[in-house]
């Protein structure tokens, strides 16, 4: 008797948990894989197309696709499918917490030979802008908006990909830099301090230092950040504390490298 209330009671459960379960469009799901390529589909294409155009079309189809469940949200929500209305709205929100990323690094695509030959108002406007932007994110050492830094870095990045002649593109690379460095992205930070001065070997902002930082103390690679201490110890050293700091790490850095040749 005891083992036919138990079963009972274990099949009522069942049933309360299936019907929880229900109408939450889990076999209207689609397959995880449905849109893998297989074989060689769609391989020329890719093989033709440059990295911006596929990005460029990448955000074509993010935007529409986005614009799709904003229609299909409006349309269940005016005819009252409430079923259909939670698919979409529950698609949005995913959509909203899946990250997406810019790919395009504009110091990369623009290489190492623009240089800042003439001011632009456009430019300068875009440039103040972002500065302003800048300075509204951080109104304390301690305190920044990620939010607002990412638009100020995207405004640096604007104007170093539509006006590259402007006397602005290395300040832009500079600022730029310290962003992606706050985000701990070393590598593109690297590269954005590094165009500072390859764009003007005459930049005021003390850019190889940063370099030679982010090597000797991040991306561990110290016999180049050596190179560059010693080099910005002859085109930077008008900043006093860097000056300090690089004399410092010189010193060191050369006593390693001549404790490890001795041992070697």
């Amino acid at each position: 008797m005891l083992r036919t209330v138990v079963t009972i009671a274990a099949a009522a459960m069942l049933a309360m948990l299936v019907g929880c379960e229900s109408n939450q469009g889990r076999g209207q799901l689609m397959p995880t894989r449905a849109n893998v390529l297989s074989g060689s589909e769609g391989v020329s294409d890719v093989i033709k197309s440059s990295e911006t155009d596929i990005v460029e079309q990448m955000v074509v189809n993010r935007q529409g696709y986005r614009r799709g469940l904003e229609l299909l949200i409006q349309h269940y929500a005016s005819v009252g499918n409430n079923q259909k209305l939670g698919w979409a709205r529950k698609e949005m929100e995913a959509l909203d917490r899946m990250p997406q990323y810019k790919f395009i690094i504009e110091a990369e695509i623009a290489g190492e030979n623009l240089r800042p030959t003439r001011s632009m108002p456009e430019a300068d406007a875009l440039y103040n802008t972002a500065v302003e932007i800048q300075r509204q994110a951080e109104p304390l050492i301690v305190i920044k908006d990620d939010a607002l830094l990412r638009v100020a870095l995207d405004k640096y990045n604007q104007l170093i990909a539509k006006y590259p002649s402007s006397d602005k593109i290395d300040d832009a690379a500079y600022r730029a830099a310290g962003i992606y460095e706050y985000f701990k992205d070393y590598s593109i930070a690297l590269l954005y301090y590094k165009r500072t001065y390859q764009w003007n070997p005459e930049t005021e902002n003390p850019a190889r230092f940063h370099t030679a930082f982010i090597l000797d103390k991040q991306l561990h690679s110290k016999s180049e950040a050596l190179e560059l201490y010693q080099e910005a110890m002859k085109k930077e050293s008008r900043h006093e504390e860097w000056k300090t700091f690089g004399e410092k790490r010189i010193k060191e850095l050369t006593k390693a490298e001549e404790s490890t040749t001795q041992k070697r």
